[in-house]
């Protein structure tokens, strides 16, 4: 089994930094390397401390039967630039590639369906399309299309809906129950009931309240018009792998100046005598530097925010928004030869409903269907399937992770509707993520605009997937908003 968040090895080295430092970002993920980077431009001394034994956080790789794969996400999202915009200052942009255009598929409960293309979240924006029907029913569909003629205010009330109560009101519960509820397990290992509709797309609501409907605004967000961002694929990824990001951001980073450490752990923050802040280490040493970037996952972050709490440098309340629950999720890679899969039999892979008794997976990617590059790579008649576990938030549903190999293996049997004998099966992994997936609860997006206001005062920014949003281009987008504020504030 490989586990990304494996405790660091011991150090035996001191791990003070002999210069003078501006700035100190804890963790070494995307949104810790991309505000180092972005505050080194801006003229300041940045260090970044990460506690594993390499940068990249959930964006990384690992190795199977001698191929090298994303171990965490594989794509990001399209309909927001702030990915790509990235990947071409990063003089990546002949890397980028669109997924195969047969699309993703979804198993509910009435059997499987190919997932209708222009949505999203799962929210259709062409209700009555013939993939819609087929999915839903014509008595799904026919519900969905009366958002067309419902008062905008329907379902888009302020007191933050979730994108569970907006599409029940708007389009019922059959596009909730077949279409949302199963991308929204797979992308964020959460009940759309409980996803606050702010903080997985901002600019949601307002679209319904302009357009006049969920549909319209669906297509607003997706570009699905003249002059948009992007019409077509909902994401795109990197030939190699979303892993290269990383790596070509941790280069960057450091020819411009920023001192990345691996193998360090941030122990706490206290005020320092110079007006700044004191960063204690593990294995040892202490650093003072203007400002703190904290760039770790929410658990991390809450233990050195509360403890800025019980200082009283924060009041109690503004430590919630770190809060967030967050998922355990488990995924399985299996490396396997089979021709019964060379011709993707359901496209680039399959988004289970919750209520699906015949798999305990809530989602598969046939990576080789999906990715031409690996394809290529793996060679004829080889295949990776990347399957995902886990919709509880105290993972009681998780399998043991010794079962896993097999128990995903029969699961991809029933969804790709296949045999895949496990003697074709070369190579097996198990990766766990216990925080990569935090939950935006309704009020978090007002707690953490709180929780940065108290900060800010403080030369403290807050970034990360529990900040900004899960998926690349929320964090993305998110972290150069907070860099650049804080490289003004500490401009002489």
């Amino acid at each position: 089994m490989t586990d990304p968040t494996a405790a660091p090895r011991p150090v035996d080295v001191p791990v003070d930094v002999p210069v003078a430092v501006d700035v100190a970002v804890v963790g070494g993920g995307i949104s810790g390397l991309l505000s180092g980077w972005d505050l080194a431009r801006a003229g300041l001394r940045v260090v970044v401390l990460e506690r594993s034994d390499h940068p990249g956080g959930a964006v990384s790789s690992h190795v199977l039967a001698g191929l090298t794969l994303d171990a965490g996400a594989d794509s990001f999202a399209t309909a927001r630039p702030a990915v790509r915009e990235l990947i071409d200052e990063l003089g990546m942009g002949d890397r980028v590639v669109s997924p195969d255009p047969r699309g993703a598929w979804v198993q509910h409960t009435a059997g499987p369906a190919p997932l209708p293309r222009a949505g999203l979240l799962g929210i259709p924006g062409r209700p009555w399309a013939a993939d819609v029907r087929r999915a839903v029913g014509w008595v799904g569909a026919a519900r969905a299309t009366l958002d067309r003629v419902l008062p905008a205010s329907v379902g888009t009330s302020d007191h933050t809906p979730t994108v569970g109560s907006l599409v029940r009101a708007r389009m019922g519960r059959r596009v909730l129950d077949r279409l949302v509820g199963p991308v929204a397990g797979g992308v964020y290992a959460a009940d759309p009931d409980v996803l606050e509709v702010r903080t997985v797309a901002p600019t949601l609501l307002e679209q319904v309240r302009s357009t006049g409907s969920l549909a319209a605004a669906v297509r607003e967000v997706r570009g699905v018009r003249p002059g948009a961002v992007k019409a077509g694929s909902a994401a795109d990824g990197l030939t190699g792998g979303m892993h290269t990001l990383a790596t070509g951001l941790a280069a960057a980073a450091g020819a411009a100046g920023v001192e990345i450490r691996c193998d360090v752990d941030v122990l706490g923050l206290t005020p320092s005598d110079a007006g700044g802040w004191r960063v204690r280490l593990q294995p040892g040493g202490t650093l003072d530097v203007r400002a703190v970037v904290l760039a770790a996952p929410g658990p991390v972050t809450a233990g050195l925010v509360q403890a800025l709490a019980t200082d009283g440098a924060l009041p109690r309340e503004a430590v919630d928004a770190v809060r967030t629950p967050s998922s355990e999720v488990l995924l399985a890679s299996l490396v396997i030869r089979s021709a019964a899969l060379d011709g993707a039999p359901r496209g680039t892979g399959v988004l289970v409903a919750e209520g699906v008794r015949t798999v305990r997976a809530k989602a598969l990617t046939h990576a080789t269907a999906k990715w031409r590059w690996l394809a290529e790579a793996a060679g004829p008649g080889r295949h990776v399937l990347r399957l995902s576990y886990g919709r509880t938030a105290d993972g009681s549903d998780l399998p043991d992770e010794a079962d896993l190999p097999e128990i995903a293996r029969r699961d991809a049997e029933v969804l790709l509707g296949v045999p895949l004998p496990a003697a074709d099966v070369e190579a097996t992994d198990v990766i766990r993520w216990t925080s990569a997936l935090p939950t935006p609860v309704p009020g978090h997006r007002a707690a953490v605009a709180a929780l940065r206001e108290r900060l800010a005062d403080r030369d403290v920014a807050v970034v990360g997937a529990f900040a900004g949003g899960t998926g690349l281009a929320a964090v993305v987008a998110d972290t150069r908003t907070a860099a650049a504020a804080l490289a003004v504030r500490l401009q002489p």
